[in-house]
């Protein structure tokens, strides 16, 4: 019996995405984007409540609220995207241990490098990502913020005029008061006192309107009557008026961008040390994200009574001691404490071996060593 084969034999390929890691990755993006927004909120919201109390002292606009809150949501999801992944692996991974989906998949023939296999199917792309967030879309909203909130401080006295209140500019030399203001913020019952020059000017209106010209900010007063004189003389000049325009002094102050807010561009034209430790630390959040994902596999193995979050606390301290060990070296290389190196590299390098030791904890020293072999002779 003979048998031809036409088109020989075929060797199949592996599949490029498998069902496993679509199933871990979709899981992961659920979870992350839950995880995500509950800390944004949460931080967010307490920075937010001392912009409110700013708002209501009138040193921020109402306008300016919605746009301070979005560039803080922006940077908050910056800072805290390697928290918010790093507990979403181990809550995903967790909650597979303790169903027994793990129990089959290692039944079926995978392992360790199928699991990281299907979380940097999505952490990888998660990492670009920060990368440009934090180099380039985080210091644009820190600087957008900061001109607004300059804008605002220079105008905070206009926003500063209240009804049945006593309001100062110019160091004093311009005092006005407002009995009442309408909805339409025409101010009704107006009294203002003006020093120039030595002289006093006493202006009653009845009415009176803000507006913004060419050379600057002006009262324009309705229907009153102006007192000028020069206080300890008898020589006063009294005058009725239908519209009277008295200006308004805006302070102007230089705007203060700090580090966080410099562009990428300039920090790495840059040979200070200050600068070169700005751009470790926005380094620092795709390093963390890697990392942490890295350290996440091994440590979410528990126990089947353990639950899905039995790991959850050690997960925490090491977070909190890798975000302050973090601080502490950028902190200790703009000081010169600590050469450049150690600081780009110390606290990662740290945080790689602890992820080596867990792995060995699980898996054994001889296994780790035959991987890398492995990976050192491909």
């Amino acid at each position: 019996m003979e048998t031809s084969w036409t088109k020989g034999y075929s060797k199949k390929r592996r599949v490029l995405i498998t069902v496993l890691d679509k199933m871990i990755a979709q899981d992961l993006l659920k979870t992350l984007s839950a995880v995500l927004s509950v800390l944004v909120v949460i931080i967010v919201s307490q920075s937010f409540i001392r912009i409110l109390d700013k708002a209501i002292q009138g040193r921020v606009s109402n306008e300016t609220l919605l746009s301070i809150l979005g560039l803080k949501t922006i940077i908050a999801s910056v800072t805290f995207l390697p928290a918010a992944i790093f507990m979403t692996i181990l809550m995903v991974l967790g909650r597979m241990y303790r169903d027994q989906e793990m129990s089959a998949i290692f039944s079926a023939g995978g392992g360790p490098g199928a699991l990281y296999r299907a979380v940097f199917l999505m952490v990888f792309p998660l990492s670009i990502l920060a990368t440009g967030l934090s180099m380039y879309v985080a210091p644009w909203a820190e600087s957008q913020m900061t001109q607004l909130m300059h804008q605002d401080e220079e105008s905070s006295d206009l926003r500063g005029i209240g009804a049945g209140k006593f309001t100062e500019y110019s160091q004093g030399d311009l005092v006005l008061y407002v009995e009442r203001i309408d909805a339409d913020n025409r101010m009704h019952d107006v009294f203002v006192q003006n020093r120039q020059h030595g002289k006093i000017d006493i202006i009653n209106a009845e009415s009176g309107r803000m507006a913004d010209l060419q050379d600057g900010s002006y009262m324009i007063l309705e229907h009153g009557e102006s007192i000028q004189g020069q206080p300890g003389t008898i020589n006063y000049v009294i005058e009725q008026f239908a519209e009277y325009a008295v200006r308004l002094d805006i302070k102007e102050t230089a705007v203060n961008f700090a580090r966080e807010a410099i562009a990428v561009d300039v920090l790495l034209s840059s040979k200070l040390i200050i600068d070169i430790a700005e751009l470790q630390r926005r380094f620092s959040i795709p390093a963390g994200i890697m990392l942490l994902s890295f350290i996440a596999v091994p440590l979410a193995q528990i126990s089947p009574r353990g639950g899905v979050y039995g790991n959850m606390l050690v997960g925490f301290l090491i977070y909190f001691s890798y975000g302050n060990f973090v601080r502490v070296s950028h902190s200790w290389v703009v000081k010169e404490t600590i050469p450049l190196w150690v600081g780009g590299f110390g606290v990662n390098t740290i945080l790689l071996l602890i992820g080596v030791v867990l792995l060995a904890r699980l898996y054994g020293w001889r296994w780790l060593v035959i991987k890398a072999r492995k990976m050192v002779s491909k």
